[in-house]
């Protein structure tokens, strides 16, 4: 298994639900009031059979008119075409935005060849455009033009690959256990989305069911430390893949 972050960048965002690009070397906070600050980190994972891509980020354009994120898997050594899947935590913009780009004023998908793996009532819940987190026009630009896998609950989407309902950050979030040439890694989108959340135990107001989200980061930390599931952190820092630890009921995650 080979795994590559796909870095979008840090970004603010307040109440109007807009993601400001943010650089933590030469913009300062204090500048943004009541934002959040977050940083986008889509993550590639190579395979023994497939080229699987987990989320896809803002979907946002360099200066030649290109999806940053199609540059990232290029920069990783592959094509955007040879995406064989993509594997949706959930639907939220900052998620879901690269699922398409923008050409010619219409909104094409961006990975047209890719089967597109989503929880079914996420899918539901993001058409019928009631709430300002989730892009309506995005998945209209997807039906009939993609392969679209709707799951329900918790299973098995192939031998290598478990997905798991897991309903704490929304009620139709899922994450993704996937095993590969006897490696291991766990992908907890916004469930487990970045190292300091598993360290500090604590309840977050942006969650759906902030305390079910406190206790799920519990307790994929230990089963990730025990059996040795390496984590992909999609809002982390500087950690994206890590290693967890869990001793003297205290986590400690370090690069993997």
């Amino acid at each position: 298994m080979q795994i590559f972050p796909l870095g979008e960048g840090s970004y603010s965002v307040d109440a109007s639900k807009k993601f400001v690009p943010f650089d933590p070397q030469t913009d300062n906070p204090k500048d943004r009031p009541a934002s959040l600050f977050i940083h986008v980190n889509p993550v590639l994972v190579k395979t023994d059979t497939d080229l699987l891509l987990l989320d896809t980020g803002l979907g946002y354009k360099d200066t030649r008119d290109e999806l940053f994120l199609h540059q990232h898997i290029r920069n990783a050594g592959f094509e955007p075409e040879d995406v064989t899947q993509v594997l949706m935590s959930h639907l939220h913009y900052d998620h879901s935005g690269g699922l398409v780009v923008e050409r010619n004023g219409k909104l094409e998908p961006s990975f047209p060849h890719a089967k597109h793996v989503i929880q079914k009532g996420e899918w539901e819940f993001g058409l019928t455009g009631k709430s300002s987190s989730y892009h309506k026009e995005i998945f209209e630009a997807l039906q009939d033009k993609v392969e679209i896998q709707l799951v329900d609950g918790s299973g098995e989407l192939q031998p290598d690959i478990k997905y798991e309902l897991s309903g704490g950050h929304c009620p139709y979030h899922q994450v993704f256990w996937i095993e590969s040439e006897g490696q291991k890694a766990f992908f907890g989108g916004d469930e487990l989305p970045e190292p300091e959340q598993l360290i500090r135990r604590f309840i977050a107001k942006y969650d759906y069911d902030g305390r079910k989200s406190m206790e799920l980061r519990e307790i994929y930390g230990k089963k990730a430390a025990a059996e040795g599931w390496i984590c992909l952190f999609y809002h982390a820092k500087s950690i994206t893949v890590g290693e967890v630890i869990y001793a003297d009921e205290h986590f400690t995650v370090k690069p993997a």
